[in-house]
């Protein structure tokens, strides 16, 4: 968390548009979501290529005036206790949100907790299901 950059370079995610990364972790209480407000502002090289909804002046707008329903679009429901962060991305600093760790995935191992985030969650419009949630949706 202190130095999202490196730590993320470390696991060899490196390139344009990857420097100056920022991490947020979501809580209980906060939950954080990323939008680049003018472009399209986005970390290829740990994300892969930006969805084409990112990148959507609909999503750009909404995410900043209606960040509750943008998530409800995307069939996020948060608690109303929880606050939500909304982060803008610029060509200077790009943000990854660092998902909650779901209930009932303590004994998962440091591979399969990877393979339940998403590109989704790391953007903040998605939560992180557990196992057993996922093959039931």
């Amino acid at each position: 968390m202190a130095d999202a950059t490196a730590a993320i370079a470390s696991l060899g995610y490196t390139g344009r548009q990857g420097e100056h990364m920022v991490a947020v972790e979501n809580a209980d209480d906060l939950h954080h979501m990323v939008v680049c407000t003018l472009c399209s502002c986005y970390p290829w090289p740990v994300l892969g290529l930006p969805p084409t909804w990112y990148k959507s002046a609909p999503y750009r707008s909404r995410a900043v005036k209606d960040p509750r329903g943008v998530l409800a679009d995307f069939g996020t429901t948060l608690p109303e206790t929880t606050r939500i962060r909304v982060w803008d991305s610029t060509a200077e600093v790009r943000y990854l949100v660092i998902p909650q760790r779901p209930a009932g995935t303590a004994g998962l191992s440091e591979e399969e907790l990877a393979a339940l985030v998403s590109r989704d969650s790391m953007i903040g419009t998605r939560l992180v299901e557990a196992p057993a949630a996922r093959s039931v949706a």
